[in-house]
This record gives structure tokens, sequence and C-alpha cells, in this order.
């Protein structure tokens, strides 16, 4: 385990690999949110350690474009998808990479031969329902509101995962599933954020809370750009996947002090 960065980084730190692109608009919030943690962690300075209000993630960043691999995605070629993953998360673990997150949830169901071979190699990948679960977990949640893309919602790759930690789904409804993946692709990945659309979502939340959702989990990671804690029944909190994965992987690497839910997955 590496130990947690001091303010002044004397404490060795891993790089995080970021493999994204898919869609850029979440990629573009990871690298804000990692930066901005990283910073506001080292900004204040420890006793008579000096604060560092300069410092930034130390961050490896993949960029795919989305076009061709939304194409993999719609004509089921996932063997392919697969291989693309693993080709191009292992390039991150060889520029450097200890910790290595996929950045956007859907692919979750073509990651395992990615997460087998950096297994292999000794670095770390930290999948986004592990997260998803343990952040759950920690809010005494058990049955969670899953909202994503089509196939995160309606495919059992992602359900499946949640439940070996503990924790059981529940899935919007058919319309509901339309409309949420119609959003997903129709406008949130293209830099689209209506008002009209947030009333929508919110209020498949609100029927997911309805239906037992002790939490709802925002498994598409735009979904937090267009959603906050306000667009959810009093009690049921929201739980944004892009976030948690990027505070679990700043953990896992050292460069941010491991706690609460995230401190389980702080292992490389």
């Amino acid at each position: 385990m590496t130990a947690p960065a001091s303010p002044t980084s004397t404490t060795s730190t891993t790089t995080v690999g970021v493999l994204g692109g898919m869609s850029w608009e979440s990629t573009a919030l990871y690298y804000r949110l990692a930066n901005e943690l990283v910073r506001d962690h080292r900004a204040g300075g420890t006793g008579d350690q000096p604060g560092e209000p300069l410092a930034s993630a130390d961050l490896l960043v993949r960029s795919l474009d989305f076009a061709p691999v939304r194409q993999l995605q719609l004509t089921d070629r996932w063997d392919a998808a697969a291989e693309q993953l693993r080709r191009e998360g292992l390039a991150l673990a060889g520029a450097g990479a200890g910790v290595v997150v996929v950045a956007t949830n859907y692919m979750h169901k073509a990651a395992g031969p990615l997460e087998e071979a950096l297994a292999e190699r000794g670095a770390t990948f930290l999948h986004l329902a592990d997260v998803v679960a343990r952040a759950a977990l920690a809010r005494g949640a058990r049955t969670v509101g899953l909202l994503g893309a089509g196939g995160t919602m309606t495919e059992p790759f992602y359900a499946e995962r949640l439940a070996g930690s503990g924790v059981e789904v529940v899935v919007p409804d058919a319309a509901g599933v339309a409309r949420v993946d119609a959003a997903v692709f129709g406008e949130l990945c293209r830099g689209v954020f209506s008002p009209g659309t947030r009333a929508d979502v919110a209020a498949v939340v609100a029927d997911l809370a309805e239906r037992g959702a002790q939490a709802v989990g925002l498994c598409c990671t735009e979904l937090e750009l267009l959603l906050g804690p306000d667009d959810a029944p009093a009690g049921v909190p929201l739980l944004p996947s892009a976030r948690l994965h990027v505070e679990a992987a700043l953990a896992a690497s050292g460069q941010v002090p491991a706690a609460g839910p995230v401190a389980a997955l702080a292992t490389v």
C-alpha cells in the first residue's frame, strides 16, 4: 500500500492513468475533479510545512475517439471493444500509471480482459461498480437505483458486480430506461444539459426512490453534469460515479489520503 502523499509531496506516489473520451464531456470532469482534489489537499500545508496552491494531480490521460467506440457498442462488437480497452489500458500502465481507471460506466462491460492484464503486471484497476457499491454501503444503502446508459441499466454486468458487494439494484421501467438512455447519448455526451431533461431524469430518480431505492447511482459519468443533490428526494443520496471514481483513484495512488468508503480501495 502506498502511503498518502504529504502536502509537500515528500512521499512516493503513483501516477493515475485515465482511459477516457467516452465521452470527453465526462473525461474533462475527471481531469478537473482530480486536479481540484489534489490542489485542495496540498494547498493548506500542515504543521511547519508550507502549502502548495499550485499543486495538481499526477495523471496520464488517453482520450479515445468516441465515434468508432460507439459503433462497436451499437453493433455488439464487444470483443473488439474489450481488446481496445486492454491495449490502451496497458499502454497507460507501460507509460508509468500504477492505477488505471476507465472513465465510463458502460464500457466496463468489456473491461474484464484489461482488469486481468493489469493485475498480471502489478497495476491496479479500479472498477466503477466496486467504487459505487462501497459508497452505497458507506451510506447505509443496500438497495440502489441504477441510472446510466440503457445497457448499464438492463444488462447483467453492472448489477452482478454490485451484487458481489452485497448491493441490490432497482432499475427504471421501460419508459424510464428509454428516456435516460436518450438523454445520455442524444444530449449529455454532446454537451447539452437542458432544464427539461433534468426534470425528466429527476422524475425517474423519484420513481426509483418510491420503489425502494435507498440511494441512486449516477452510473453514467455524464449524469452528474446534469443532476445535483437537490434533484433527489430527501434522504435518498445520489452517488456521483465519476467523482467517487476520481476520489478512489487518487487515494489508491497516494495523491490524497484514503478516507471513508474509498479507504478499502486504496491499495496498489
